[in-house]
């Protein structure tokens, strides 16, 4: 999440269910984007828009294999402007970068470490 911060990209711990966890990162107009929320090996997102789903990212290719560097890479890159979306070829943009997300819940899924 930090690394999607240091971005400036508003990503945050999505909680989809017990022990289901993924990336929420918001879009702007009530959209967000849900990555990884369903415990599959591919790297895939929902859009939805005051919880109704205007959009989807569909699986990316070769993302079972990601490192963290190309997790982030992709979902960075992403442009979520029509119903199916997919990632903008080249690096993105990055914008000015945003706080970590601080706070006990976060301390404890990184394990105290930091």
């Amino acid at each position: 999440m930090d690394a999607l911060r240091e971005r400036g990209i508003d990503a945050h711990v999505a909680h989809a269910g017990v022990y289901r966890f993924g990336v929420r990162v918001s879009i702007g107009d009530g959209r967000e984007a849900e990555w990884d929320t369903d415990d599959t090996a591919g790297l895939e997102a929902q859009v939805l828009q005051d919880g109704d789903l205007v959009g989807f990212v569909p699986v990316i290719e070769g993302s079972a294999d990601f490192d963290d560097a190309a997790t982030v890479e992709a979902i960075a890159s992403t442009e979520y402007d029509r119903p199916i979306v997919e990632p903008r070829p080249g690096a993105a943009p990055d914008g000015p970068p945003l706080l970590p997300e601080e706070g006990l819940l976060n301390r404890f899924q990184k394990g105290f470490r930091e």
